[in-house]
């Protein structure tokens, strides 16, 4: 009955040709399609702290999922990379002076000033790299100095990714070879917007949406908190143990991650959304054990400081124990986002859980 009269009223409003009621019509009819497009799509948020993976994530949906890098954007990164590398090397320097470590060779000092005076915000012009910088870095990466540098990088801000560039330095800076995906996956450009991307998987559009993870970045995650949101991948660099944050070069990356989830994982905008938490870098965690007391950092972990699968029993504790809501399961998995098969493997599990538990606001029964 109430569809009828409500056909009759749209029928008459029609009719009549009032303007006002004619555009209110339009608005209504408008905003119903534009709300059953969102129920038809998984919006996924990608959230966690600065450096813990996020961006590396997006870039293998769009190698797994959607259209990859093409030439001409493989091409395009090489300034970026090469600026990668050059602060890379320079961070390595001014780690030198700050660890009191001092050069076997005192000529170093003159002919590293060229990088010591490096100051570009985001790329660097390929040919000057390649003249100017190569011989000189690659150099430097085989100086026991630097190496003994390196080793106690955990004491310094240094990207992830400056061993990769380095042991790959002669491939590229190579002019004749454009750089590889795995290389972008390892490019590393802080976050400082709101980034989406949208990949259709078995016929459903997925909606993925990377903020920013510094400190000065997370006012813009409340724009992206909507009813729209189906899901949240909370991404943490469980290798990060012994490392402290960017911002004050004294918290804890470990806890400043574990305080974010908190905030997420009790937030009431995401009640009923599924949270699923990747602890990343495992390939880092793996290769940084040995060298690094874990129990030193976390005096709460009891186990066998060399073993992997207690150290990440450990860390997902960690996180698991800030929920309050106990009445949910909390979805895992322990990942290395540079690792294309890797993420391809466990993004399967994830959409499946994804969908699963957003069924009926999908419509896809």
């Amino acid at each position: 009955k109430k569809v009828v009269t409500s056909l009759k009223a749209v029928v008459s409003t029609q009719s009549t040709g009032d303007p006002e009621t004619l555009k209110s019509y339009e608005i209504d009819k408008d905003l119903k399609k534009q709300q059953g497009s969102l129920r038809k799509q998984v919006k996924v948020l990608l959230l966690g702290a600065g450096e813990s993976g996020k961006s590396t994530f997006l870039k293998q949906m769009r190698i797994i999922h959607g259209p990859g890098y093409e030439k001409h954007e493989l091409i395009q990164s090489k300034g970026p990379i090469f600026h990668n590398i050059v602060r890379n090397i320079k961070t390595l320097l001014q780690g030198r002076l700050l660890l009191d470590i001092p050069w076997q060779e005192e000529s170093r000092d003159e002919e590293c000033q060229i990088l010591m005076d490096y100051n570009a915000k985001t790329e660097m012009d390929p040919v000057i790299f390649r003249r100017d910088y190569y011989p000189l870095i690659k150099s430097l990466w085989e100086d026991p100095t630097v190496k003994e540098v390196f080793y106690r990088r955990r004491e310094l801000q240094l990207n992830d990714n400056a061993e990769y560039f380095f042991e790959n330095l002669e491939r590229i800076a190579d002019q004749t070879k454009n750089p590889t995906q795995q290389d972008i996956l390892r490019l590393r450009k802080k976050t400082t917007g709101i980034r989406e991307e949208v990949f259709e998987i078995k016929g459903v559009p997925f909606h993925m949406v990377d903020v920013g993870g510094q400190r000065l970045q997370r006012h813009k995650w409340f724009k992206c908190f909507d009813q729209s949101v189906t899901s949240v991948l909370f991404l943490v660099a469980s290798s990060a143990y012994d490392q402290v944050i960017v911002e004050d070069k004294r918290t804890p990356r470990l806890e400043e991650s574990c305080n974010i989830f908190d905030t997420i994982v009790n937030n009431k905008c995401f009640k009923d959304v599924s949270i699923i938490l990747f602890l990343n870098k495992t390939d880092l965690l793996m290769e940084k054990l040995p060298q690094s007391d874990i129990t030193q950092y976390l005096p709460n972990f009891r186990g066998d400081p060399q073993d992997i699968k207690e150290v990440q029993g450990f860390l997902l504790d960690m996180f698991d124990n800030v929920r309050r809501n106990r009445d949910r399961a909390l979805f895992h998995h322990f990942t290395t986002a540079t690792d294309t098969e890797n993420i391809k493997y466990v993004f399967a599990a994830v959409k499946d859980t994804i969908l699963q538990n957003n069924l009926r606001q999908l419509m896809l029964q």
